[in-house]
C-alpha cells in the first residue's frame, strides 16, 4: 500500500502542486517567523554582551538628581577598581544642510564623550577626527554624518530641550548604540555641555566601573552599594547584560506572536485546499480505490494508503517550505537594513526547534487536513470498481451537516451579540462567537451556495448565454466542493473586512474628534514627544500675525486625597484655539484664578459653579480654588482647567507636551515660515497645521491597517492557490463533460469563458460571504470600544467594500487563466473517450 501511494503521488504531481504551494507558503511562513526573530534576538543579545564584557559593575540613577563627583571618587576609590566612567544623555536632534532633522525623534539622542588616559573612549570607534575636548564641539555617528552629508571641520546645527546651538564636528565613529540602531542618531558633547544639558554640573546619570583583573565583581558590588544614596542602583554587568537579554527576548515574543497569529491563519485557510483537493483526487479515483478493495484491501490499508500521500506532501511541502522560509528570514534582516534600521552583526540562527515546529506544523496540517477525505476513501464498497458512477452524498450527510452548520451559526452568533451588549467586558465572549460563527458558516456554504448562485444565474444568462448557464450549473452540481473553494476567501475576507470596518470607522472617529474639539491652525511640539521649554512659548507669542497661543501644560493636583489631571492654559486664548461649550458660568474666569472643571468630572464629584476646592499641588503647597465655570468636556484637554501662571508657581520645570495657535486670517505658507522662523528653525520642534494634526492621530490606525493587509495576503494568496486547484481538477474530472461541449458545438472560446465564469461565481460567493460575516464582527467589536472612542458610529466604506468585490471577481478571472486554457485545448476524441 506504501508502494501504490508513492506511485499515486507520482502520478497526480500536478494535480498535488497547487497542495504543495499552499503548505509550502504556510511554512515558509512559520519557519520564516522563528528564525527571523531567533536570529535578531541572538544578535542583540551578542550586542548586550559585547557592551557589558568589560563592565564589572553598572550604577544607575533613579531620579533628576544624578550621581555627583564625591560618590565617583568614593568608588574609584574602592578596592580592586581602576576605572569609573560617567555618563549623561538626553534629545539631541541633528539638522542636515536643509534644516530639517536627521532621524526619527524619539531616539535623537546626546552624550558625553569620556575619554580615558589615553584620550580615547572605549565606547566609541572613530574612523575620523576625534571625540569634542572642549565646549562648542561635538561628535557624530557615522550613520548621521552620512545622511547629512557633514566631514570633519563642519558645522552643525544641534537642538536639545533649548534654542538650536551650532557647533564644530570634531570627529565621526561608529557604534553599536541602540538609538542608532533604531534609527536615531547620536551626538557626543564634552562632558561639562553635557552635564549643563541634560542634568547638573558634576553628576552624571550612569556610571561604569572596571574591575582589574582577578578581583571579584560581587564584592566590587557591595563596596559601590555602601556609598551610593537613595535613589541610586547597582548591579554586576553580568545581571545587567542577562536582565536587557530577557527584555530583548520579551520584546521580540510580542512579534513573533503577532507573526505565527497570521501564519496559523494562512495555515487555516490552506486546510480547505488540501482538503478539497484529497476529496477531490479520492473522487476521481473511486473505481481504483474499490478495485484495491476487491483484492483485500481493508478499509484501514486504503485510509493509510491517502494519508500516506498526505504525509509525502506535507514533507515535501515542508522542505521547499523551511528554505524558502530561512530566505525569508534573510531577507527581513535586509530589508530592516534598507528601512534605516540597524540591526546588529551576528550569524543566521537556524534552531532545532524551528526545525521541528516548521516539518511538524508542515505534516500535521496537511494530515489532518487530509483525515475527512481518508475516511471517505475507507468506505468505498469494492461494488464501485463495476461502476462508473461516483459516490455522491446521501441525504441524511446532508440533513446532518446543514442541522449541525445551523447550530454552530446560531450558537456563535448569539455568543457574538450577547459579547456586544456586554460592553469592554464581552470582548473574549465575542471571540469565542466569532470562531462558532466562522466555523458554522463554513459548514453552511455549501448550502447558501445554491440560492447565491440561484440568484445570479438569471445575469448570467443574460449576459453570456450558454456559457454563462453552465458556469452556473457547474457551480451548483458539487456544492461541497464550491463551499470548499469559496470557505478560503470567505475567511480571508472576513478578517480583510473586519480589520478595514473597525479601522474606517476609528479613523473617522478620530478625525470628527479633532474636527470638533480643535480650533487651532497649529499645533506645536517636540518631535522627540518631551517637553517643550517654556522659552518657546514666548517666542511663539512674539510671532507676527498670531491671534492666540495656548500651551498646554500638563500637571496633577489632589482634592480631598484623590487625584485630578490638570491642563495649564492661557486664559482667553483657550477659548480661540479650542471648541470650548461653557455649560454653567464663564471661562473667561480662569483669567481671575479660578478653575473651570469638565461637566463628568463636576457632576461624578458633586462640583458646581461658585463652590470652593481645596487644591493641594505637586510641591506640597495647598489652595482654597473657587469653580468659576462648567465646560463640556474636550478629548485634548484634562478635566481641570487653571491658569498657567497660577499653575506656574508650583511646577520646578512645565511640563509642556503642545503648544497652540491661532492665526490672524487662517493657517498659510507664510504664517507656518512666521513660527518656525520664531522657533529659531529648530529642526527638533514640529510646527503642524491642522491637516497634519488630523494624520497624527489617525495615522497609525492607517499604518496599522496596511501591515495587516501585507500579512493576510499570505492567506489570500492561498486562497487564490485553491480556486486554481479546483477549476484545474474539475476540468481534469469533466474531461468527457467538455468533450462531448466542443463536439456538439461549443467553441475555445466560449469553453474558456464557462470555466472563467465559474471561477467569477465562487470567488465573489466567497468574498459575500466574508464581507457579510467581517462587517458583524467588526459591528460587535465596535460596540465594546465605543465608550472609550467619543463620537464613535460605525461607518461602512461602501467604496473599499466594492473594490473587494471586484478584486474578488478579478482573482476568478486570474485563477481561471490556466484551467481556461486547459480545458479549451482538450482534443475532443481523446476527451471523449476520457473516463
Amino acid at each position: 500500500m506504501l508502494r501504490t501511494a508513492l506511485r499515486t503521488v507520482l502520478a497526480h504531481k500536478a494535480r498535488l502542486l497547487m497542495t504543495v504551494l499552499a503548505v509550502m507558503l504556510g511554512v515558509a511562513f512559520v519557519s520564516g517567523t522563528l528564525v527571523f526573530t531567533d536570529t535578531l534576538g541572538r544578535a542583540f543579545q551578542n550586542q548586550t554582551s559585547k557592551s557589558y564584557k568589560d563592565v564589572s559593575v553598572a550604577v544607575s540613577s533613579n531620579d533628576d538628581a544624578g550621581i555627583d563627583t564625591r560618590t565617583v571618587e568614593k568608588i574609584e576609590a574602592a578596592g580592586g577598581v581602576t576605572t569609573v566612567t560617567g555618563r549623561v544623555d538626553g534629545f539631541a536632534g541633528v539638522a542636515d544642510k536643509d534644516g530639517k532633522l536627521i532621524g526619527n525623534g524619539w531616539s535623537n539622542t546626546g552624550a558625553n564623550f569620556a575619554p580615558d588616559k589615553n584620550g580615547k573612549d572605549p565606547s566609541y570607534d572613530f574612523t575620523d577626527g576625534g571625540g569634542p575636548a572642549k565646549g562648542g564641539q561635538i561628535a557624530l555617528d557615522k550613520a548621521t554624518a552620512d545622511k547629512g552629508e557633514y566631514q570633519v571641520g563642519d558645522r552643525v546645527r544641534v537642538a536639545t530641550n533649548g534654542p538650536v546651538k551650532e557647533y564644530a564636528l570634531s570627529g565621526i565613529f561608529d557604534t553599536e548604540d541602540g538609538a542608532v540602531s533604531a534609527g536615531g542618531s547620536l551626538v557626543l558633547f564634552d562632558t561639562d555641555t553635557a552635564q549643563r544639558l541634560y542634568l547638573t554640573p558634576g553628576h552624571f546619570t550612569d556610571l561604569t566601573v572596571v574591575a582589574a583583573p582577578g578581583a571579584s565583581d560581587t564584592r566590587i558590588l557591595s563596596e559601590v552599594k555602601a556609598v551610593l544614596r537613595d535613589g541610586a542602583d547597582a548591579q554586576t554587568g553580568t545581571q545587567l547584560a542577562d536582565d536587557q537579554a530577557a527584555d530583548i527576548k520579551s520584546g521580540l515574543s510580542g512579534l513573533n506572536t503577532m507573526l505565527l497569529a497570521f501564519a496559523g491563519i494562512a495555515l487555516f485557510v490552506g486546510i480547505f485546499l488540501i482538503s478539497n483537493t484529497f476529496t477531490m483526487l479520492v473522487a476521481q479515483r473511486t473505481k481504483e480505490l474499490a478495485l484495491l478493495r476487491a483484492v483485500g484491501a481493508s478499509r484501514k490499508q486504503v485510509k493509510r494508503s491517502v494519508l500516506a500521500e498526505a504525509g509525502v506532501v506535507g514533507v515535501v511541502a515542508s522542505v521547499i517550505g523551511f528554505g524558502l522560509g530561512v530566505a525569508m528570514a534573510v531577507g527581513l534582516r535586509g530589508a530592516m537594513g534598507a528601512t534605516g534600521a540597524k540591526v546588529p552583526a551576528g550569524p543566521l540562527v537556524v534552531s532545532p526547534y524551528s526545525v521541528l515546529a516548521a516539518f511538524g506544523v508542515g505534516v500535521l496540517i496537511t494530515l489532518l487536513a487530509a483525515w475527512l477525505p481518508a475516511r471517505r476513501a475507507a468506505k468505498i464498497p469494492p461494488v464501485a470498481a463495476m461502476s462508473s458512477v461516483h459516490g455522491v452524498a446521501t441525504t441524511k450527510s446532508l440533513v446532518v451537516r446543514n442541522s449541525f452548520g445551523a447550530v454552530l451559526t446560531l450558537l456563535g452568533g448569539a455568543a457574538v451579540m450577547a459579547g456586544a451588549a456586554a460592553g469592554s467586558d464581552g470582548r473574549a465572549l465575542i471571540g469565542l462567537g466569532a470562531f462558532l460563527t466562522l466555523i458554522g458558516i463554513i459548514v453552511l456554504i455549501p448550502l447558501l451556495s445554491r440560492p447565491f448562485i440561484a440568484l445570479v444565474r438569471p445575469f448570467l444568462r443574460r449576459v453570456s448565454g450558454v456559457s454563462g448557464k453552465l458556469a452556473s450549473q457547474n457551480a451548483v452540481r458539487n456544492p461541497r466542493r464550491t463551499g470548499a473553494t469559496a470557505s478560503a476567501l470567505a475567511i480571508g475576507l472576513t478578517l480583510v473586512t473586519g480589520l478595514t470596518v473597525l479601522g474606517v470607522t476609528l479613523g473617522q472617529a478620530v478625525d470628527k474628534m479633532t474636527t470638533d474639539n480643535i480650533s487651532a491652525d497649529y499645533m506645536v511640539t517636540m518631535a522627540s514627544g518631551d517637553a517643550l521649554d517654556s522659552s518657546a512659548v514666548t517666542a511663539l507669542r512674539k510671532a507676527p500675525g498670531i491671534e492666540a497661543v495656548s500651551p498646554q501644560q500638563a500637571a496633577d493636583v489632589s482634592v480631598k486625597g484623590k487625584d485630578h489631571s490638570v491642563s495649564g492654559v492661557t486664559p482667553g486664548d483657550i477659548t480661540k484655539v479650542f471648541n470650548l461649550t461653557s455649560v454653567n458660568g464663564s471661562l473667561d474666569t480662569l483669567g481671575d484664578g479660578q478653575i473651570a472643571v469638565a461637566t463628568k468630572t463636576a457632576k461624578s464629584n458633586g462640583w458646581k459653579v461658585g463652590d470652593i476646592v481645596p487644591v493641594r499641588y505637586d510641591d506640597g503647597a495647598s489652595a482654597r480654588l473657587k469653580v468659576g465655570a462648567t465646560f463640556k468636556n474636550n478629548e485634548f484637554l484634562s478635566p481641570l482647567l487653571m491658569s498657567g501662571e497660577l499653575l506656574a508657581p508650583h511646577e520646578k520645570t512645565p511640563d509642556i507636551r503642545e503648544v497652540w495657535i491661532k492665526s490672524e486670517g487662517g493657517a498659510s505658507a507664510a504664517h507656518e515660515q512666521a513660527l518656525v522662523d520664531a522657533l529659531g528653525d529648530n529642526p527638533a520642534i514640529s510646527v503642524m497645521d491642522r491637516q497634519d494634526i488630523r494624520n497624527s492621530f489617525g495615522g497609525l490606525i492607517n499604518t496599522a491597517l496596511n501591515i495587516m493587509y501585507g500579512l493576510l495576503a499570505m492567506a489570500l494568496l492561498i486562497a487564490v492557490l485553491g480556486v486554481i486547484n479546483t477549476l484545474a481538477m474539475s476540468v481534469f474530472e469533466r474531461q468527457q463533460e467538455i468533450g462531448m461541449l466542443r463536439a456538439i458545438g461549443l467553441d475555445r472560446r466560449r469553453t474558456k469563458r464557462m470555466i472563467r465564469l465559474e471561477a467569477v461565481v465562487i470567488s465573489v460567493f466567497g468574498a459575500v460571504v466574508g464581507v457579510a460575516l467581517g462587517t458583524f464582527l467588526a459591528w460587535a467589536i465596535g460596540q465594546t470600544i465605543k465608550s472609550s472612542v467619543p463620537g464613535y458610529a460605525l461607518v461602512l466604506p461602501w467604496d473599499r467594500i466594492g473594490i473587494f468585490l471586484v478584486l474578488a471577481a478579478l482573482v476568478g478571472v486570474l485563477a481561471a487563466m490556466w484551467p481556461a486554457r486547459s480545458a479549451a485545448r482538450l482534443n475532443i476524441l481523446t476527451a471523449i473517450k476520457a473516463e
